[in-house]
């Protein structure tokens, strides 16, 4: 019996080596015995030269390399002796779906990746006072840390997506296995810890539960596929979930009388709900826009404002600003409402898309237009804005905003001023972008959009008196 330590139960590259030698050797699955622990000096120890190898390299097909890549995650004890008894005999059954161990394999897999979304879902940072050191450095600061219980070995596959995620915080992940510490520069691994290490609930709590009750809608409510994405057992470490057995309880009830945010001036309950939006904002990864993007740019303005603009999506100074338009067509917006008599402190303004989406052309980023999926990702932010806002009118700057308001995709010029009857309530209405003005080469005609553009505003205003 030959038997390969492994330095970890994550050990990929470890179990990928040694199996790649043995297989290259002919040696049987049945003759091997995995293990976890210290590595010895010597893998085969005490054991029996390998025989010769065949010649040639050992050729394995990248979908076994992914493949192998995840399941290796698991918690399954079998799953390295599975893996080599598959990539000794032929890897490239990977694509039989038919073959039982590939079957067993990929639900292994299946259910890592699952694990890794729910860890990024699931995970809540609490701050820690500034009393406390940080690990490994004795200086006073103020950090955030987390307890989470994952089901399979994927803390480490999982670090570099905090790290990226809140890369300008301090942080610690705690989990029973092994724990993360994040100082800004530097991560280190550390010793597992118990649920009693992570800190209690922080003032902030309060907010998010504020704002998770406010948004909760019985109406939509569906116990069942909540479970499915949402465990049981993950709801201890979650604010929130601490109102869930209630809110269901009294979703029958609710249904007939949705939870209505008050349009409490600033500082009040609306404001409080609001900050906690758009924090949550700040952290949204619904589609990959947000891997490119300097940061989410959520909307502003009054949270009882009785209008609301939406554009397209952040330009390259927005998203460097954190800020809706406050560049080149955020000039002209601001033009056109002071000629249409609109007072840009009194209008609620956001982005039907809150991520910059953009092509690199040399050191410039040049707008691209959202695709449709990215639209829809974006839709539950701009839902939940509407619904806290309540405007009674919606301007919607080109037909991707359009596209969000009214949920299906359209021409500017079919549905151009004209007020439209919105489901939700209040009224909506359509327009150009003020971004389409600044690219109109000829003067006389750029003159003459921008003065539609006015009329179109000053029209959308009148309907509010």
């Amino acid at each position: 019996m030959r038997v390969v330590t492994l330095a970890g139960e994550d050990d990929f590259e470890g179990w990928r080596d040694a199996a790649r030698g043995l297989a290259r050797a002919g040696v049987p699955a049945s003759e091997i015995l995995w293990q976890i622990g210290k590595a010895p000096t010597d893998l085969f120890a005490g054991e029996t030269a390998l025989p010769p190898a065949a010649p040639g390299a050992l050729k394995v097909p990248r979908a076994f390399v992914d493949l192998a890549r995840s399941a290796i995650l698991h918690r399954d004890r079998e799953r390295f002796a599975l893996l080599y008894a598959l990539l000794a005999g032929d890897p490239r059954r990977i694509a039989d779906p038919a073959d039982p161990r590939v079957r067993r394999i990929e639900a292994m897999a299946r259910e890592v990746r699952r694990d890794i979304h729910k860890m990024r879902a699931f995970v809540r940072f609490r701050e820690v006072g500034e009393a406390l050191p940080f690990p490994g450095t004795g200086e006073p600061n103020t950090r955030y840390v987390a307890w989470f219980e994952p089901a399979h070995h994927i803390v480490r596959a999982n670090a570099r997506f905090f790290v990226e995620r809140f890369a300008n915080m301090r942080w610690s992940i705690l989990t029973p296995a092994l724990s993360l510490h994040w100082d800004g520069e530097t991560l280190r691994e550390g010793p597992g810890a118990a649920r009693a290490d992570a800190p209690g609930e922080d003032p902030v709590e309060d907010i998010w539960k504020t704002y998770y009750a406010a948004i909760f809608n019985p109406a939509r409510l569906k116990t069942g596929a909540m479970l499915r994405e949402m465990p049981r057992r993950y709801w201890r470490n979650m604010p929130e979930t601490a109102l869930v057995r209630e809110l269901v309880a009294t979703a029958r009830q609710r249904e007939t009388a949705m939870v209505a945010t008050a349009r409490a001036g600033p500082g009040g309950n609306a404001e409080a709900v609001w900050r906690a939006l758009r924090d949550e904002a700040a952290h949204c990864t619904r589609c990959d826009l947000h891997r490119h993007a300097t940061r989410t740019v959520f909307g502003e303005g009054p949270a009882d404002a009785r209008m609301m603009l939406v554009g397209e999506q952040p330009g390259d100074q927005e998203d460097l600003a954190g800020r809706p338009f406050v560049g080149p067509a955020g000039a002209v917006l601001d033009r056109a409402m002071a000629a249409a008599g609109i007072d840009r402190d009194t209008v609620y303004l956001t982005n039907a898309v809150k991520h910059f989406k953009f092509e690199r052309r040399g050191k410039r980023r040049i707008h691209a237009r959202p695709d449709a999926g990215e639209i829809q990702a974006c839709r539950w932010w701009y839902e939940q804005e509407r619904s806290l806002v309540k405007p009674e009118m919606t301007v919607a700057l080109g037909a991707t905003a359009a596209r969000q308001l009214l949920g299906k995709a359209g021409t500017v010029a079919a549905m151009r001023g004209r007020p439209i009857a919105l489901p939700e309530g209040g009224l909506g209405w359509v327009t150009i972008h003020p971004s389409y003005l600044l690219r109109l080469p000829d003067r006389a005609r750029a003159e003459d959009e921008f003065a539609a553009f006015v009329e179109d505003l000053a029209e959308a205003a009148k309907l509010l008196a």
